[in-house]
């Protein structure tokens, strides 16, 4: 305050009050901190992104009809129904990207993270993947394949059989052609129709 008497001001005391309003400041950060933590709550952990289990039905709906009206619940309208995001998408291509994408992955509970991958389990992954082409081999039909075989052993014999005949009567011609020139060149007088040198 000041000392002189004709000053009829009133005198702030700066300090104290810049203090109390620094107080003010910090309670109504932490108010807010708190608001967001409530909402937030813990963070959650989410899974590692892993492989499709299911087959993706694109082509079930694929040139049918539907008569839809103001009753017809959106799993059953028009275009592709997403039941873990409750929304429907039109065509095939953005159904597709909204499945791999980030917000159908979080509704799964999974991240878009992916699991990295070490030098074991690359090895089980190949030998699962040997052991399902050796299942397939097995289950292949044994009866099946020999039909096959038997049936390209028939077609094999025929075509040789076809091959032979052929060349018999290729070379029935030539030895008709061969008699019939030889018997020409008799008549005629002179033992083939060969280039004879003439001697000077």
């Amino acid at each position: 305050m000041s000392m002189r008497p004709d000053d009829h001001r009133r005198k702030w005391d700066r300090e104290e009050y810049e203090k109390i309003a620094e107080e003010r400041k910090q309670a109504e950060i932490d108010l807010k901190d708190e608001a967001e933590k409530k909402k937030k709550g813990p963070p959650v952990k989410r899974e590692l992104l892993k492989t499709r289990e299911y087959k993706v039905d694109l082509d079930s709906k694929l040139g049918k009809s539907i008569v839809i009206n103001k009753n017809t619940p959106t799993a059953q309208s028009g275009g592709y129904y997403c039941n873990v995001c409750d929304c429907v998408v039109k065509d095939s291509i953005n159904f597709l990207d909204h499945i791999n994408g980030k917000k159908h992955q979080r509704n799964l509970g999974m991240s878009m993270k992916v699991e990295r991958s070490s030098l074991d389990s690359v090895k089980k992954r190949f030998e699962a993947n040997k052991r399902k082409m050796e299942e397939k081999k097995k289950d292949y039909d044994l009866q099946a394949r020999l039909s096959e075989i038997a049936e390209e052993e028939e077609k094999l014999k025929e075509y040789r059989k076809e091959k032979r005949k052929e060349k018999r009567k290729a070379e029935e011609m030539r030895e008709e052609e061969t008699e019939a020139t030889s018997e020409l060149a008799s008549i005629m007088g002179f033992s083939g129709f060969g280039g004879s040198k003439k001697s000077k």
